[in-house]
């Protein structure tokens, strides 16, 4: 197993650029009083052993080292319960619970929230079964109450229920009435009443099932307006590049957070570049990366994870996130070897979503799929320099086009700032805090991540560029 490599030097990256200077300054006007945090979907590798190759503890130490250095804040943790605790007759929570509960134990060590849930029923036929309902929530209240994993905070009880892919099929009266029984049924149990609450209503945003009488944001407002039971509001996002970077993503955030003064996650969160003219040059090349793999058929994947353009992709998304009111964001996915396309099991054609492949040796004949990616370095910072209760700070000054940024107040009291220039020129940039800038830092990601460097209220940075300013 490959392991975080060390950081580079930045060398002369930050050099003096031949364009007018951005004045932006730190704001106190709040966006968001307490935010969540930046995490990550990490699932428990359900299907491993039927490709026949568990996780190795060289592997699981590898896994730890590195989301040690990314410091998710939250976790969104989803099981398949047919290759858990579901026999095919009957219900045993330790049925191949063991990746299940080394990666609540990492949770709870680093006291990292987790929002847990299941992909669907058991079988589809049992999507309405009191009894999967009595099952799954004693299954929960074993891993809350018995096993003691109160980083357990929220439980999803279907993925993204408005899809024709899910067996909900956009019914949005019978996911309601499924939310009450399943929130009766918890109400039981004197422990998971007290720590743990409903998610939802896990509904992808820009989507409409022809079946479903809502799109998205319906969905969102009828659960505002009709589930009380809901105790945090996630959805999910996989929107284009244009779509993003012309801003109109974060405007799409705002008006669904207008919806409510409560919080709202995505707990789902990755770029798809097929719906938009304007990234038909990505979508080709997806395409022609697809052609003839040997470990995925296209069929729910991103080839374009290894770019470097990712790396700004993605930290662009969560800005938009952050900069809307929303709470948090969840990226899809860590590990290419959690899933197989529709829980399959077959390995040719994978969910190539991650930021490496723990697995790309053992089962796939391809160590380099070990390698982490460079999203990974980017997504790390936005985790760990925009901790769990940071207030989002309003920037003032004008943002150029190709620039975009966010600002918080960490808990500490110090302030953290990232950038991404995705424009075709260098930026330089002056930063007034609400504080002196002495010992604060900058780090600058091109193609790699480079040594943090003294910052001095001002920063280049390259075209096509992350960075980010903290403490």
């Amino acid at each position: 197993m490959r392991t975080v490599p060390v950081l580079l030097s930045l060398g002369l990256c930050l050099m003096s650029a031949c364009s007018e200077i951005v004045e932006i300054t730190v704001s106190e006007e709040v966006i968001n009083p307490c935010y969540l945090g930046n995490g990550v979907e990490w699932d428990p590798y359900d299907e491993a052993l039927s490709w026949g190759r568990d996780l190795s503890e060289e592997d699981w130490a590898t896994l730890y080292e590195r989301l040690d250095y990314m410091q998710p804040q939250y976790v969104r943790c989803m099981i398949n319960s047919p290759f858990t605790y579901y026999t095919g007759s009957g219900f045993d929570d330790e049925r191949n619970s063991g990746n299940l509960l080394k990666l609540l134990t990492y949770c709870q060590s680093r006291g990292i929230m987790v929002v847990y849930g299941e992909y669907n029923p058991p079988t589809w036929e049992m999507k309405g079964s009191q009894e999967w309902v009595q099952a799954s929530v004693r299954h929960l209240n074993w891993l809350v109450a018995d096993k003691g994993f109160d980083c357990i905070k929220h439980f999803v009880i279907f993925n993204e229920p408005d899809g024709n892919w899910a067996s909900t099929n956009g019914d949005f009266a019978f996911w309601k009435e499924m939310v009450g029984r399943f929130s009766e049924e918890m109400a039981k149990y004197p422990v998971l009443k007290e720590k743990v609450s409903l998610a939802g209503p896990d509904a992808v945003i820009d989507y409409h099932n022809p079946a479903s009488e809502y799109d998205a944001a319906g969905w969102l407002k009828a659960t505002v307006d009709q589930v009380p039971q809901i105790g945090i509001y996630d959805m999910h996002a996989y929107p284009g590049q244009r779509y993003v970077r012309s801003g109109e993503f974060q405007e799409r955030l705002s008006a669904l957070k207008e919806l409510t003064d409560r919080p709202i996650i995505l707990g789902e969160a990755g770029f798809k570049y097929f719906s938009d003219p304007a990234d038909s040059l990505l979508a080709r090349e997806y395409w022609k990366r697809v052609e003839g793999h040997p470990f995925t058929k296209g069929s729910d994947c991103n080839m374009l994870v290894y770019d470097v353009f990712y790396a700004l992709d993605m930290p662009l998304l969560a800005m938009s996130v952050m900069n809307s009111g929303f709470s948090g964001a969840a990226a899809w996915m860590l590990d290419d070897a959690m899933h197989s396309n529709g829980d399959s099991g077959a390995t040719e054609d994978i969910k190539l979503w991650g930021m490496w492949n723990t697995l790309g040796s053992e089962v796939f004949n391809d160590p380099s799929q070990e390698d982490v990616r460079p999203w990974y370095y980017t997504w790390s910072l936005m985790c760990k320099s925009f901790p769990s209760g940071s207030r989002i700070l309003k920037l003032e000054g004008p943002m150029p086009e190709g620039l975009a940024a966010v600002a918080a107040q960490t808990p500490s009291g110090s302030y953290s700032l990232a950038f991404v220039n995705f424009g075709d020129r260098p930026r330089t940039v002056s930063v007034k805090l609400p504080s002196a800038p002495e010992g604060y830092d900058v780090q600058l990601f091109t193609d790699k991540l480079y040594q943090p460097q003294p910052f001095s209220g001002k920063i280049t940075l390259p075209s096509q560029s992350f960075a980010l300013i903290s403490l």
